[in-house]
């Protein structure tokens, strides 16, 4: 039996054991016909092991996982490498260009378009040339986003935590929260996970820049992962030092403005709140009235927002909850972090 690395191929190319390949990748043509094409990089190792999917900008103006891959692919050091990594920093380049959410193309989602097909919509042909040459032939994949614009997200993993492979790979990434459900129709974790190769999605921030803290937090989660299928044998699977798992619905929710207005945000992203604290107040331009907005149950806030003006029913943040063993190891957390803070001013 062969202990030799294999090749990996796509559809017009092939890296062999031990070589690193950077090209552009054509997935679709401008209204001028010229070729839209995406960066790829293929690092296959010289050891045998499980092939990773490495992925951002799904979204075109989601930017913090573009800096995770680009550092997977060009820092990192693979000369032990165990198996391929394929990393794609930007899928969706017409809206990366355009630094907006969706294809410019009819505003349509390219991640609602997976797995594709060859004559379906703009958007579904390159999901398809995507999926089929770079996801269709990996082990796992790890698909990073950041919220939307005008809000923040704390970094931490989405997967359907009933599906044992899926439920490995969360774990492995060792954020402190993973909201466990199904993934919407078209998505590229849903999709990938239909497929057989399990998928997660990673939250990080917001839109529109480069947050380094959490883009070397994500940094960490890959190594993490890596190490959990063998692909980096000196590293080790990292533990967070707590964790949540959200698997029932009634532990999460999205607290929503019951009226229109300026908001006043009284915690960040990633705060504990206790039942009933007040997380913010709506006013309208005379301050005249006010809307107040309080935690239902004590929790932590995964998401929360950043642009201040909203109308009724606008999402103020996402409140997940908390058990009495994790609300402690967060308070431990946060009064640790605090102290480092103030003995550091002092000094």
């Amino acid at each position: 039996m062969s202990n030799a690395a294999p090749p990996f191929t796509f559809d017009g190319g092939r890296v062999d054991p031990g070589e690193t390949r950077n090209f552009r990748y054509t997935v679709s043509e401008t209204y001028l016909g010229d070729p839209v094409r995406i960066p790829v990089t293929i690092v296959n190792g010289e050891h045998p092991g499980p092939t990773a999917f490495v992925g951002a900008a799904a979204h075109g103006d989601e930017l913090n996982g573009i800096e995770v891959v680009r550092e997977v692919a060009h820092e990192w050091d693979h000369s032990n490498l165990h198996g391929t990594i394929v990393c794609i920093p930007v899928m969706n380049v017409p809206a990366f260009i355009a630094q907006q959410r969706y294809l410019p193309i009819y505003d349509r989602d390219l991640n609602r378009s997976f797995p594709g097909n060859d004559y379906g919509t703009s958007a579904k042909r390159m999901a398809n040339r995507i999926f089929k040459n770079f996801i269709e032939p990996c082990d796992f994949a790890l698909d990073f986003h950041t919220s939307t614009r005008g809000r923040t997200n704390m970094l931490h993993v989405r997967g359907d935590m009933s599906n044992d492979k899926v439920s490995r790979l969360s774990r492995a990434f060792a954020s402190n929260v993973i909201l466990s459900g199904s993934a919407p129709d078209g998505s590229l974790r849903g999709e990938a996970t239909r497929y057989g190769v399990p998928c997660i999605t990673i939250e990080m921030g917001e839109a529109h820049r480069f947050q380094r803290e959490l883009i070397d937090r994500a940094l960490e989660g890959v190594e993490s992962v890596f190490a959990e299928y063998g692909m980096r044998p000196t590293k080790s699977v990292h533990w967070p030092g707590w964790r949540t798992i959200i698997e029932d619905t009634s532990e999460k929710t999205w607290l929503r403005a019951d009226a229109g207005g300026l908001v006043d945000m009284h915690y960040e992203r990633g705060a504990l709140v206790y039942e009933g604290d007040r997380i913010c107040k709506i006013t309208n331009p005379f301050k005249t009235d006010t809307s107040e907005i309080e935690a239902p149950f004590t929790g932590l806030l995964v998401g929360v927002l950043e642009n201040p003006l909203v109308y009724p029913g606008n999402p103020i943040c996402h409140l997940v909850k908390l058990d009495e063993t994790t609300q402690r190891a967060l308070e431990r957390e946060q009064t640790a972090a605090m102290k480092a803070v103030h003995e550091s001013e002092q000094s």
